[in-house]
Formats: C-alpha cells, structure tokens, sequence
C-alpha cells in the first residue's frame, strides 16, 4: 500500500506540472501552490508511517475546487488519498489491550492510478492510453555494450610466486638460506582458437623459462595441440612445479631418472579423450615428440624423443575416485653410443567427502620406473619408486609422508632411499608454511639428515597450479 501511495502522490506531482504548462490550460497560481503543499505534507505522513511512527498533528487540508475541471479533479483525488491515510494512521495508531494494531488492508489503488494517468493526459492535451496489465510496472531500460577490446583488455593474466627455504643439514653449516625459486606466470586466451602460457623462473641470479608453449583445444576429434617448451605428462607428478608439490622437492625417482627437476622439452604435444568407457572410467592419451632436455636418460642430448601416456580415471563413489596412468618415453643419443627406454606405472587414489571438501582429504600415490638403457654396448636395468601420502586435517592443517627408493640410472650400482615426513599449514589460500624432515641412505655415502622450513606466496590469478 505503502508504495502504491507514494506512486499516486508522484503522479500527481507529474499531473500537477504538466497541468500548469499546458496552452491556455493553467489553474490560478494559488490553487497550484496550495496543491504542492497538500501534497508535501501527504508525503511527510506517509514517510513517518513507513518509518513505524504515528503521524500527529491535524489531517492535511486539501485546498478548495476552484471550477477548472483539470485542476479539480486533482483535488478530488488528493481527498480521497487523505482520507485512506487517515483511515491507515488511525488503525495503526490506535491504542488497545495489546499496543498499536496493524493497519487493516486497503483495497487496490489501481483504479485511481489510471484515474490520474487519464486526468495527465487529457492535461497535456493528448487522448488517455489504453489499460493494460503492465500499467503498474516500469518497462525495462535497454543497455548498450560494445564489443571492442580496450588496451587493458589485450593484457595477459600475470602471476608470481616466491619459494623461500631455511635449512639446517646434518654435518653442513652452508647453504642454511635458500632463495629456491622465484617464478613469474604469463598467460593469456590469444583469441577464439588459441590460448598461450609462459612461465619465467629467477633462480640462483639467471632468468630462465620453465615453460613456454601455445595450445589450441576443441579441434577436431577432441584434440587438443600444444607447441612450445612444457613439462612433459609423465607420472601424477612431474606435471605440477616445484611450489605446488605435496612435498618440497622432486621424488627421487624422478631426480635421478629424469633430471633434478623432472622432464622438460621442446616439440609437440597431442592430447584427446577415448570416446570408448572401460567399467564406466575416462580414459586420456598423450602422444609427445619433443627435445628433451635430460642428463640422465639422454646425457646432453639434443636429439628428437618420443612419449607416450595413458590414463585412466574412475570415480567410485561421490566421496572416492581412483587413477591408474601408465607412460613410456625413450630417446636416443648416437654421439655417446647412449639409448634409453623408460617405463612406468603410476597409481592415485584420493578420498575427498562432498560435504567437507575443503576440510577433509587423503590422497595415496604411488608409481614405480623401470630404466632400461643401453650404453657403449653395456646393458643396464635400473629400477625406482615412490610411495606418498598426504592427509589434510582440516582447512588449514595437511599431514604428509614419501618414502622414496632408487638405483642409480647408469654406472656403478648405488642404491638410494628417503623418508620424508611433514605437516604444511596453509595461512590462506595465498601463503603456506611447510615444516619437513628428511633422512636419506644412499650406499656409498651412508645416512643424512635435514630438517627445513619453507615459506610459498603467490599472487594473482593463477597462484599454486597443479595438474
């Protein structure tokens, strides 16, 4: 009721200007001015109303008809509006056994709002619209948008990330402060067809890019196409970078098998989803022919490698999923006699309740490497593994355990091991604080401990990516 009247006081107000403008159609000064007042103190009454008080003071008095048609029927209006909110202040107001009573409900004033919309435009000297059902409702504005891409616009999504460690090792009293890395993400959708990523590294003083590459998806077949520099999709792990990993460095395995920070190389990658489901799972391939950079499986060389991968994913219930991945790669390099083939299998199982999931999650990995290489004649068969496992306590608190076991890739026979416990707390989703101990054995240098402390910050829209 409340805004239906303050819709027909507005109305009038509209009426009342449109009256005193039209040709040859103007009511008497005074009549107008006594008018506007009426209404000004209507609007006072209503307002304290609305405001939960009582209006006091006499009724609004509604100036006399002075015989021009228009005009009058404006008055004859802000009478009968004067009297409902009278009728509306004395139910309210009035005072019985339980207080202020509510205001009984008034009938609809839509018949006096097409009254005055009638006695406004037969003022301005135009023939009444029609009624209709959409006479109380305010028409939609319409909006116009342009389309065009401003400077900003054409900028790329930038992030970066800082990876601090204190470390104290057992025997060592250097290196107790690490700067590990500094990493500075680009990324940018380059128009309909193509997106790019480009990730630049600041470690030990030299710039470096970790990864560089432009894709485009939706091609077709479900084809997804990526040239340039990436990590390659070996393993559950070896995707992710260093900062976003369960733990603060590489599975040995991968240390020593692929390089101290995994497998990187330049070329071409292939992606696409089988359209076919074994015991209602997904399953993806990956078909990857690049330069990979790796010491230990190609020492140095530039010639062109192959990978192949296979993943399947299967969700067993609303709270579980499992993923088994298997990947074989293998290279060549003629200049040292060297030829390598490496095979692998990995396995990750992941509870996570829907009703808790940012609160609750166990997560179990683990893959084993078989290194077959053939070198100036010699044969050699090396094996590795790992085991990982990462329980998040609450939103803020992980607890994590790796036990890692490896041979050396090539060479002399020397057999490596690690344990690897930690709890990582999470300030935000922006800053983490990790506290891991290691104990490692190796053969021929015998047992090490450390114990360090690392501190991940991120900013900007990308900030601890994982795969």
């Amino acid at each position: 009721m409340h805004v239906r009247a303050r819709t027909v006081c507005f109305l009038v107000i509209v009426c009342l200007a449109t009256a005193t403008t039209a040709r040859g159609q103007v009511p008497g000064q005074a009549t107008a001015d006594s008018i506007g007042r009426a209404l000004g103190a209507l609007t006072a009454r209503l307002d304290s109303l609305e405001a939960g008080s009582c209006p006091s003071g006499p009724p609004i008095t509604v100036p006399a008809r002075s015989g021009e048609a228009r005009s009058d029927s404006l008055v004859v209006t802000l009478e009968r509006l004067s009297r409902r909110l009278e009728a509306m202040r004395a139910g309210r107001c009035a005072a019985g056994p339980a207080g202020p009573q509510p205001a009984p409900a008034a009938p609809d004033s839509s018949e006096d709002l097409a009254a005055l919309r009638a006695a406004a435009a037969q003022a301005a000297g135009a023939a009444p619209a029609a009624p209709g059902p959409s006479d109380t409702t305010t028409p939609p504005r319409t909006e116009f948008v342009g389309r065009q891409r401003n400077a900003s616009a054409l900028n790329p999504e930038i992030s970066a990330t800082g990876d601090i460690r204190l470390v104290a090792r057992e025997g060592r009293q250097h290196d107790n402060g690490v700067a590990r890395e500094f990493e500075v993400a680009l990324q940018s959708a380059l128009d309909p067809y193509s997106s790019t990523k480009i990730f630049l590294t600041l470690e030990d003083e030299e710039v470096g890019v970790e990864e560089g590459y432009i894709y485009w998806t939706g091609l077709p077949g479900r084809l997804r196409v990526d040239v340039g520099k990436f990590r390659q999709q070996l393993g559950d792990l070896n995707r992710w970078h260093l900062h976003a990993l369960p733990e603060t460095e590489y599975p040995l395995v991968y240390q020593r098998f692929l390089g101290p920070e995994g497998l990187t190389g330049v070329g071409l990658s292939l992606y696409t989803a089988l359209p076919v489901s074994l015991a209602g799972g997904t399953h993806e391939v990956w078909l990857q022919g690049t330069t990979a950079l790796s010491d230990p499986l190609y020492a140095g060389g530039r010639q062109p490698t192959w990978l192949f991968r296979l993943q399947n994913f299967w969700q067993l219930s609303r709270s579980t999923y499992a993923q088994l991945g298997g990947t074989a790669t293998g290279g060549n390099n003629d200049d040292v006699g060297l030829r390598s083939r490496l095979a692998g299998l990995d396995f990750r199982l992941t509870y996570r309740p829907p009703a808790a999931g940012t609160r609750r999650e166990i997560t179990l990995r683990a893959e084993g490497y078989r290194l077959h290489a053939t070198e100036l004649g010699t044969t050699t068969n090396r094996y590795g593994t790992f085991v990982d496992l990462n329980a998040k306590l609450t939103r803020r608190w992980v607890l994590g355990t790796r036990y890692d076991w490896v041979e050396a890739p090539r060479g002399p026979s020397d057999t490596e091991w690690r344990l690897t416990p930690s709890v990582t707390w999470w300030q935000s989703e922006f800053v983490y604080l990790r506290l891991e101990g290691e104990h490692r054995n190796t053969d021929l240098d015998g047992s090490h401990n450390m114990l360090s402390l690392q501190a991940v910050w991120a900013m900007g829209p990308h900030k601890h990516e994982t795969y």
